[in-house]
């Protein structure tokens, strides 16, 4: 009985080298984009948007924003300069298209906004009353092929629901950015980006904590516009209401309203 055992360990060595073979000529046949080394950054399987930061498109996949994607911001508190990373990117938004903001911690600030080049005719500002609805409007606005991007503030959310987001933003071909609290850096994320933002005196500290790509291990600081930041000399992007009759919440109802 030992005989056919011996055989069989002698033969696995031999029987497993086509296996392998032809794995390595199934991967050498997907189109490009598709695999990527640990090494190197991974080239986005669709165009990447532009950051307007050529320092922070060096250190991204495709260089730039990915264009149908989870992409998680992470801070220790709202109003770091987290809508100032963005700012480019909205502003580029075509006239077809909207901005939903769903559930920020602070209103955007509209003045400030239109003066960064933001188009406010465009921005829509969603305050659902519960979870169900926060992660309900995020899928709502990704899925209705009309957003040129989606920001969200989740106060909680698990694994499963960031990777049902993911799925929506990749399926729609929209940009998601999702705004969470620094804790939740050491948690899994299906996100294929993670960065960690933190305020610096020349303007906003990011550390990428995730992307398709080697690991990063600098931090990067960028200089925001002027008028951004801890000396800004204009209103913050994100600022507290004064009351709460402008508020767009509404009982029992998912409400949306242009924050202009």
């Amino acid at each position: 009985m030992a005989l056919p055992l011996q055989r069989h360990a002698d033969a696995s060595p031999r029987a497993a080298a086509p296996a392998a073979t032809g794995t390595h000529d199934v991967l050498a046949g997907l189109p490009a984009g598709r695999v990527w080394q640990a090494s190197r950054l991974a080239h986005a399987g669709a165009a990447a948007l532009p950051t307007g930061f050529a320092t922070l498109d060096a250190e991204l996949p495709g260089g730039g924003w990915p264009a149908g994607a989870l992409v998680e911001l992470l801070a220790d508190r709202p109003g770091v300069g987290e809508l100032s990373l963005l700012l480019p990117l909205l502003g580029a938004t075509p006239p077809a298209r909207w901005i939903v903001c769903i559930a920020p911690p602070l209103l955007p600030y509209a003045p400030a906004l239109a003066s960064a080049g933001v188009p406010l005719a465009r921005l829509l500002v969603v305050r659902p009353e519960r979870r169900e609805d926060l992660l309900w409007a995020v899928r709502q606005a990704l899925l209705s092929g009309s957003c040129a991007c989606v920001l969200a503030w989740p106060q909680r959310i698990d694994n499963a629901g960031l990777r049902r987001l993911q799925l929506a933003a990749e399926e729609s071909a929209t940009p998601l950015f999702l705004f969470r609290p620094a804790s939740v850096a050491a948690q899994p994320s299906p996100a294929v980006l993670r960065i960690a933002l933190a305020p610096h005196p020349e303007g906003l500290q990011l550390r990428i904590l995730k992307r398709r790509g080697p690991l990063s291990t600098a931090a990067l600081v960028l200089a925001l516009s002027p008028g951004v930041g801890s000396d800004s000399r204009l209103p913050a992007l994100l600022h507290e209401p004064r009351g709460r009759a402008g508020s767009c919440r509404s009982a029992g109802r998912r409400e949306l309203r242009p924050s202009g």
